[in-house]
């Protein structure tokens, strides 16, 4: 009777997980949606007892496979609440389930906000400090940086509190943790007083932004580039704090019915005529990018934008000082092979360095490289040529993948890339020594 009465926790089979792009999935064999500390105890109890991995998944946004898994599966939606408001710290503890779009709004009602935010807030707390969220500034890290403490439940069922001062090994692997290290209960954000962004966007030239590099980046505490490929043609984007009124210069028509919907049936008609890319490259960044725009929102609200389609990307990070060599062999790739075609844009991003063992921008200020291939109507266009030549440029100069992007990298890459990688590997393997946490995409890291 006892046992039964333990066995509160239902999984449901016949679920289908797809990832946000619909690029990757899975069928967990059972898929759980606990609320509460003890429920998950039990998932991880019948796993063992079954001899199942367990796969923790928030937003399931990361466009590569290591949210996947055919064993069981465990949904952290449900755990989503604000747990505490430290006004005077201005600290806010979260459930590792809550959205970050849920967050901002709640943190705005106490004046808070986060210093810094992605593109996408459909994501949750303690998936975005899994894969090493980032958006740009260099005087901003990437978002696990803003995390000052966080609770894990290891596979043993233990609950380890985690700060620079209490278990601090710990703490700098599960800042960046991979999913692979336990399930995160609670994440505690450092945040500031809530803010109001001026976005200004403006056309420029890629030898321009890559000459005066320095200036831009002291001009604009959240300074950003898209290069359109096969094209000298650049959209410089700075963003910085206001007290101006809000503002906003956008229109539907122009980002929908053209940017989206026009932009969609030429990239499909592209796949049967591929020459056809430069030309809408260039013709997009003359309809929607060659003059100048300005927006003001709370800060939140600017930082996140669309990401309106289907898409694969790649997202290296390599020395901030190779930006201009690394990009130009890019550009250099592109004119030399006429039959690779890119679609627009490739977006260049600045990011301070750190000390987390697994940060793409480990001990180094970086600059993030995201390239893209868009899906119209859900129709792959062939990309494997551009992949590998712009994996091979960031390898060359040292680069990094992000670790939610698809990349093809392996354990011997990743020991070259990263100082403290085994320093991670032995607190894994303490943590959750039977490999419980792991799958298909975690294997190739790890073995």
């Amino acid at each position: 009777a006892l046992a039964l009465l333990m066995v509160q926790v239902h999984g449901q089979g016949g679920v289908k997980f797809q990832n946000w792009a619909k690029t990757y999935g899975s069928s967990p064999e059972l898929y759980f949606q606990p609320t509460s500390v003890e429920e998950i105890r039990e998932i991880l109890d019948m796993a063992r007892q079954r001899n199942k991995r367990v796969k923790v998944v928030g937003g399931g946004h990361s466009p590569s496979d290591i949210a996947c898994t055919d064993d069981f599966m465990i949904q952290m939606g449900k755990m989503n609440r604000v747990l505490k408001v430290d006004k005077e710290k201005q600290q806010v503890t979260v459930e590792g389930g809550i959205f970050l779009s849920d967050l901002n709004v709640e943190l705005s009602k106490h004046g808070l906000a986060l210093a810094n935010l992605g593109a996408v807030s459909e994501v949750a707390a303690a998936g975005v400090i899994g894969t090493g969220t980032h958006n740009t500034g260099i005087k901003h890290g990437i978002l696990p940086t803003q995390v000052v403490a966080l609770t894990l439940l290891t596979a043993s069922g233990e609950i380890l509190e985690c700060s620079e001062s209490i278990n601090a090994d710990i703490f700098q692997a599960a800042r960046l943790h991979l999913g692979c290290l336990g399930v995160v209960l609670t994440v505690t954000f450092q945040c500031v007083p809530l803010f109001h962004l001026h976005e200004v966007t403006f056309p420029s030239t890629l030898t321009e932004v890559l000459d005066h590099l320095g200036d831009h980046l002291k001009r604009s505490q959240y300074f950003r580039f898209l290069w359109f490929p096969h094209s000298e043609n650049v959209s410089v984007i700075y963003q910085d704090p206001t007290n101006k009124p809000p503002l906003s210069s956008a229109s539907w028509l122009w980002d929908y019915a053209v940017g989206y919907y026009l932009l969609e049936f030429l990239l499909w008609i592209s796949t049967f005529v591929p020459r056809l890319v430069c030309w809408i490259n260039r013709f997009f960044f003359w309809l929607l990018f060659s003059s100048r725009v300005e927006n003001i929102a709370i800060s939140y609200k600017i930082f996140n934008y669309e990401c309106r389609f289907k898409q694969h990307v790649q997202d290296w990070a390599i020395p901030i000082e190779k930006t201009k060599e690394a990009l130009l062999e890019l550009k250099a790739a592109l004119e030399n092979n006429p039959k690779m075609v890119a679609h627009y844009p490739v977006e260049v991003r600045f990011v301070r360095g750190d000390d987390i063992w697994l940060s793409p921008c480990f001990q180094r200020d970086s600059c993030y490289m995201n390239i893209i291939m868009y899906r119209p109507y859900g129709k792959n266009v062939p990309r494997l040529n551009y992949w590998l030549t712009y994996e091979g440029i960031m390898k060359k100069y040292s680069g990094r993948p992000h670790w939610a992007k698809a990349h093809s990298c392996t354990r011997k890459d990743f020991e070259k890339m990263y100082p403290a990688f085994s320093k991670f590997c032995s607190v894994r393997e303490k943590l959750d020594p039977t490999g419980i946490f792991l799958n298909a995409y975690l294997e190739k890291v790890f073995y």
